[in-house]
């Protein structure tokens, strides 16, 4: 059996359709992502890597009551259905498990070489034009404010205060999104990540001037 094969088709008919931003094509996307940062890092498995790639958001913690385990426990039962050798299912839970950003002042576990590389997919694909666009999926979807003057950033010092946090999209940005470029791992991922982080900037400053009616 075709593990990775298996896998797309199984994401795919998890997650189709999801209104939050991490539907079938944000997967797709960082799966494709971690295909070209794969090419561009020597020494990876890549067959860890599009599993983990694949099975990120399985089962986020955000949706599922702040579990921090439920997502490499559902990608480890998933892949010993399929029959996966324990070495490749115990790597890709490990990823599964460390992958997902948990606060400003929460340092990243780094366990791999293919664990860096998926991670800066993933969080390529949480910034510049589509990280804009899947900001606002989300806030919408989890019934957030866009903005709200004089409500400050506030960056979380434990992934508890992280995920609790109900704060603006807008504040969203600075919470996470604009400090995703200094935790890029791979040159490639960092060469991107700052494009989209200009961008970004950008956007701010018109939507800020647009807001004040300066523009």
């Amino acid at each position: 059996m075709d593990l990775v094969t298996a896998t797309a088709d199984h994401v795919r008919a998890q997650c189709e359709g999801e209104s939050s931003g991490h539907d079938w094509w944000h997967i797709h996307r960082v799966w494709r992502s971690a295909h070209a940062l794969c090419d561009a890092e020597t020494g990876a498995d890549r067959t860890v890597v599009e599993l983990a790639a694949l099975l990120h958001d399985i089962a986020d913690a955000k949706f599922h009551d702040g579990d921090e385990t439920i997502g490499a426990k559902t990608a480890a039962a998933w892949l010993r259905s399929l029959g996966a050798p324990e070495e490749t299912v115990r790597r890709v839970a490990e990823i599964v498990a460390n992958v997902s950003y948990k606060g400003a002042g929460v340092a990243d576990k780094v366990t791999s070489l293919e664990q860096r590389i998926v991670q800066d997919a993933d969080r390529l694909d949480a910034i510049g034009a589509i990280g804009i666009g899947r900001a606002f999926a989300y806030g919408g979807w989890d019934n957030r404010q866009m903005h709200v003057p004089g409500e400050e950033p506030v960056l979380h010092a434990t992934t508890e205060a992280y995920r609790a946090a109900k704060g603006t999209t807008i504040n969203h940005f600075h919470e996470k999104l604009l400090l995703l470029g200094d935790r890029m791992t791979t040159d490639a991922g960092r060469r991107l990540a700052a494009e989209r982080i200009a961008y970004m900037e950008a956007f701010l400053e018109r939507f800020h001037a647009e807001w004040e009616g300066q523009a």
